[in-house]
């Protein structure tokens, strides 16, 4: 399964990155207009940075400026991808751009049904919120567990981008249901390399060897 970043923040982007287990990047309005300086040319040097897909979204909620704004977007840098919310307008957006050989991705998806439309209007990735939905009291890793059936029954190429997630549990569930790619917060991705075992061993390791070896270090 990838592993993509999600935020807009170039520090915490190389940092990880630097560490050789990211392969993309997810960004949205919000966590853009966060960012000092001009949100494109951020774009930019995340694309740099990463060298894998980077999601910038649209803000219209107008197809023609959807149109406008994802030809803007993907003409930033080949790593670019337009990334849509999961409207009517959206999707005959996605239809078109994906026509025209423009990665998309879905975003704001919350049910099976919305992620059976991008993929047929031809989604590169489908990012379905499963932190949002179990907010409302509803299960989000199994929304991922019946999109990857579905995709996997008609072998529809649009890869499963589970985004909002709020824990490590999160991550591995959807590893083991077999999505393509999960998007975290840098502060997730930090957690996925810390157990309380592994502190404890490493400093058991190093006191065992200084004792046997004081003059080593």
């Amino acid at each position: 399964m990838k592993l993509f970043i999600d935020s807009g923040n170039l520090k915490d982007i190389e940092a990880l990155c630097a560490i050789g287990i990211i392969d993309g990047v997810t960004t949205n309005p919000t966590l853009l207009a966060k960012e000092p300086g001009d949100y494109k040319e951020n774009l930019k040097k995340i694309c740099a940075i990463v060298q894998g897909p980077v999601s910038g979204e649209v803000i219209s909620t107008e197809f023609d400026g959807m149109m406008r704004e994802g030809h803007d977007i993907a003409a930033l840098d080949e790593h670019m991808v337009v990334k849509l919310p999961l409207t009517r307008n959206g999707i005959k957006a996605c239809k078109a751009l994906s026509d025209e050989g423009i990665r998309v991705n879905v975003t704001l998806v919350f049910s099976a049904a919305q992620a059976l439309l991008a993929a047929k209007a031809g989604a590169t990735f489908v990012s379905p919120f499963v932190g949002r939905l179990d907010d409302i009291g509803q299960n989000g890793m199994e929304l991922i567990r019946e999109i990857v059936q579905m995709y996997d029954n008609y072998a529809f190429t649009t890869e499963v981008l589970v985004a909002s997630c709020r824990n490590p549990i999160h991550v591995v569930d959807a590893a083991k249901m077999g999505a393509n790619i999960c998007t975290c917060p840098p502060a997730l991705i930090d957690q996925l390399f810390n157990h309380p075992l592994t502190t404890s061993g490493l400093e058991r390791f190093l006191k065992d060897w200084e004792k046997a070896y004081p003059s080593a270090k």
